[in-house]
């Protein structure tokens, strides 16, 4: 269903500005985030100290920055933007994002990066659905936050299977060779952004290629995480 133009993607109700998107009241009604730990935002006892399963095993980025659990409301959001063609929704999408960021930022809980990339589609994926769907969203992050992005810097070379028809063990496999890098990274603070993180197995790709090509740091970025 679309949303009536000038009113909340949510709720439905009027906005006072027509620009947001999002209501106020609906933004600050979002599902918090619970404690959890800052490499892999996966629920954990100490918000602040890596959990046991990323220091017996931590993933390739420093710091997974999450907005709120991927259910009601901005699951539905989200899908609705991904397969009913509803590209609109990119704005709104993306300063939920940037509202949470610019918070954590003030709070000295993370510094800012020098360099978004995002994960991109296969050639044959971005064909079907018609745009893709997270650079859009980072395209309004680098303009907001004054970071450098470029949409062709990060490639997907291998058409996989979509990661939600896998089961876990698998996941990993899937993405051996999936991604190339097309421009220089070395030495950068780079921010992978995606929409949504599951296992995380996608991420965990990208963010090796990008730490064999000799970035000083990368920090993983998304609207939902899964718990």
């Amino acid at each position: 269903m679309l949303s009536m133009e000038g009113a909340c993607w949510l709720c439905h109700q009027p906005l006072k500005l027509i620009s947001q998107g999002v209501c106020s009241f609906c933004l600050k009604s979002l599902p918090l985030m619970p404690n959890c730990c800052p490499r892999c935002a996966l629920p954990s006892e100490q918000q602040d100290v890596m959990c046991g399963r990323c220091l017996k095993q931590p993933p390739a980025w420093q710091r997974l920055v999450t907005v709120t659990p991927y259910q009601a409301p901005l699951r539905k959001l989200i899908h609705r933007y991904k397969f009913n063609s509803q590209s609109q929704l990119a704005f709104a999408l993306a300063r939920i994002f940037v509202l949470h960021w610019l918070n954590g930022y003030r709070q000295m809980r993370w510094p800012k990066p020098d360099m978004i990339v995002t994960i991109p589609l296969h050639p044959n994926r971005l064909w079907q659905r018609g745009f893709d769907h997270v650079a859009f969203i980072g395209e309004y992050l680098a303009r907001w936050l004054n970071i450098t992005y470029s949409r062709n810097s990060l490639l997907r070379t291998r058409d996989t299977l979509t990661q939600i028809t896998l089961k876990r063990k698998y996941r990993h496999s899937n993405l051996n060779g999936a991604f190339s890098l097309t421009t220089s990274v070395t030495g950068r603070q780079v921010a992978i952004l995606d929409d949504v993180i599951t296992t995380g197995a996608t991420m965990q790709a990208a963010a090796q290629l990008l730490i064999c090509a000799g970035v000083q740091t990368v920090e993983a970025w998304s609207v939902c995480r899964t718990l």
